[in-house]
């Protein structure tokens, strides 16, 4: 088995981070540091900053709703030593078992994140096959036509990516002369996807929440506040993403 692969499904992280481990020299195997191709097979020992570490020693599969607060990165580690939500006080909780977000939100964003305890679910509920619907409210600088809404509807192309259907519906409260309130579905999130599919037309995002996550809603959770989700909504998932096939 990969390293990587052992790692993640090990609860330790995703296969980018367990990789990151690995190059730092924090993984060893059978008492020998670690290499990126170093294979492991089931009686291998295998520790990570000392502790021992095997697939059928992950915890059972857990999930927490974060409220990210604007102007915090969603990474584990900042070069620049820009604040990140795994610094946040909420997720430095005495007994909080480590946690890897499930997708991104970016720094100017803010809203429904979600946290798991187990990679290989958390690398399910981000794949695109699963289509689960992200939903956002955003406040556009400006606004669009009832044909841009439906190109935007049907995909398209920008600079040269392909980005799936994005439903694009104006609130009700219009956000003054300037600008305009949408709800938008996402069932992909390609990188800052909603800025450059609002940009491509012309306007500009200067606000943009996430409200829910697949079956996952914000609700009134405060902004920097970690809720967990009962364990039995997790099974559910769990059984619905295997019936899929999208999870082993």
């Amino acid at each position: 088995m990969r390293l990587n692969v052992y790692l993640q499904r090990a609860g330790i992280g995703s296969r980018r981070e367990a990789e990151r481990m690995v190059a730092e020299g924090r993984v060893f195997v059978n008492g020998i540091v670690a290499q990126p191709t170093t294979p492991v097979d089931d009686d291998d020992k295998v520790t990570w900053d000392g502790k021992s570490v095997a697939p059928d020693l992950a915890a059972t599969p857990r999930l927490f709703l974060l409220h990210k607060p604007i102007d915090v990165l969603v990474t584990n580690r900042d070069h620049k030593n820009r604040p990140t939500v795994f610094e946040l006080p909420a997720l430095n909780a005495p007994g909080l078992p480590r946690l890897m977000a499930v997708g991104r939100l970016d720094v100017n964003s803010e809203g429904l994140l979600v946290l798991s305890t187990d990679g290989p679910l958390a690398q399910a509920m981000m794949h695109p096959d699963t289509a689960m619907r992200r939903i956002y409210r955003v406040r556009v600088r400006g606004r669009f036509t009832e044909q841009q809404i439906a190109n935007l509807a049907k995909g398209v192309v920008v600079d040269g990516i392909q980005y799936r259907g994005a439903e694009f519906v104006e609130e009700a409260e219009k956000g003054g002369r300037t600008n305009s309130w949408y709800r938008v579905v996402l069932t992909e999130g390609k990188n800052r996807e909603i800025r450059k599919l609002v940009q491509h037309y012309g306007g500009m995002v200067n606000r943009l929440i996430r409200v829910q996550y697949g079956p996952f809603k914000l609700d009134k959770i405060e902004s920097g506040a970690l809720l967990e989700v009962p364990q039995k909504i997790v099974s559910l998932l769990v059984h619905n993403l295997r019936a899929q096939g999208a999870l082993k």
